[in-house]
């Protein structure tokens, strides 16, 4: 008895051990449906929306205090409207000052040159020498150029009074209002920025070798970030020289806004299309191994996955489109293919291609992408 319990135990624990080698065993994966499709090439850069006309207000010959600021950020003004003032009371003294001398320089200039015309009458009757009438023409002509230095001066200091007063210079939209009243600029300080963004210029950088890509009058797609809008431009003009430091070539493109429903300063997608459609095969961004300008791919066929490379035209939205070598309806290894080799036996479970990756569909990928 005790030897037929020990024959039992000896069998049960060999009939539990798995004889075959696991290598000889089917891998499990999961596979799908190549899809044919077309693609065509594209170029994607980020662009910056400008306004047409932007500028910053502010006094450009005085310092002094802002007295007051009549807008605030979205108001809408027309040009030669006020948009501050300043105390300058000062200058405005000064001004004064200046003017009230060019009146007695005014005054005594008349009086030497009338003086100076009757003496040249005496000179003619041989009543004054030659050298009175001389000086009293020399000194006519000094009051005259003191009379001129004064108005010149006078100007100066019309146009320091004339910059206390900010007025806008066009029509347009106030962006920014940077001071509050009782702060203290000097010229070059901003005040108030305005802008013109009835016309939105669209402004993007290209690496020097797509110099040809963003040549004028080329249609691109622009996806305007801040408001999720979708608009159809073309170039309107492109820089005949790259940049010394980036070596990116500067385009732009106008688009109309009269309804001012675009804001500048956001960031827009720039798409450009490049050659014509080619036919491609659709696969998971999963399936691929993709070094350089290959993609490693396995094909399964009638139990046997096998390794192919092909070439790769592009990628986009999560799929990587190839050179149309494989035949639509080929099974590729969607999941598994790491611990797979090349002519092994696999048990494949077929996935489902997604409803946007019909064989109808037609697919337009970016094959290079630029932040700039």
């Amino acid at each position: 008895m005790l030897l037929g319990v020990g024959v039992l135990l000896l069998h049960g624990a060999e009939s539990g051990t798995n004889q075959l080698a696991l290598s000889s065993e089917p891998k499990p994966v999961t596979v799908m449906a190549t899809t044919e499709t077309t693609f065509r090439s594209s170029r994607l850069y980020v662009g910056t929306l400008e306004p047409w006309v932007r500028a910053a207000v502010g006094p450009q010959l005085v310092s002094a205090y802002v007295d007051t600021v009549l807008v605030r950020p979205g108001a809408v003004v027309r040009k030669g409207d006020v948009l501050a003032t300043l105390d300058c009371r000062n200058a405005s003294a000064t001004s004064q000052a200046v003017a009230m001398q060019a009146r007695a320089l005014d005054a005594r200039q008349k009086a030497v040159a009338h003086e100076s015309t009757r003496v040249q009458g005496l000179l003619d009757g041989g009543f004054v020498s030659t050298n009175e009438a001389e000086q009293k023409a020399a000194q006519s002509a000094s009051e005259q150029a003191q009379l001129l230095a004064a108005q010149a001066k006078l100007l100066g200091t019309a146009l320091e009074v004339n910059d206390c007063v900010m007025r806008s210079p066009f029509d347009g939209e106030v962006a920014t209002r940077a001071v509050d009243p009782g702060a203290f600029v000097r010229p070059g300080t901003a005040i108030v920025t305005v802008v013109d963004r009835s016309i939105v210029r669209v402004s993007g950088e290209a690496p020097e070798v797509d110099f040809a890509v963003v040549a004028p009058d080329t249609e691109v797609k622009i996806h305007v970030l801040s408001t999720a809008q979708d608009l159809l431009g073309r170039v309107s003009r492109r820089a005949p020289a790259a940049d010394d430091a980036t070596r990116t070539v500067h385009f732009e493109i106008d688009v109309p806004n009269p309804n001012r429903t675009i804001p500048v300063g956001t960031t827009g997608e720039l798409g450009i299309d490049v050659g014509d459609a080619v036919p491609a095969i659709a696969v998971p961004l999963s399936a691929a191994a993709v070094r350089g300008t290959k993609a490693s791919v396995f094909v399964v066929d009638n139990g046997v996955a096998h390794a192919r490379v092909v070439p790769v035209l592009g990628e986009k939205s999560g799929r990587i489109f190839l050179e149309a070598v494989l035949e639509p309806g080929t099974l590729i290894v969607t999941e598994g293919r790491a611990l797979l080799n090349d002519r092994d036996k696999v048990s494949a479970a077929l996935e489902k291609a997604p409803a946007d990756e019909a064989p109808a569909a037609s697919a337009t990928s970016s094959t290079a992408g630029r932040t700039l």
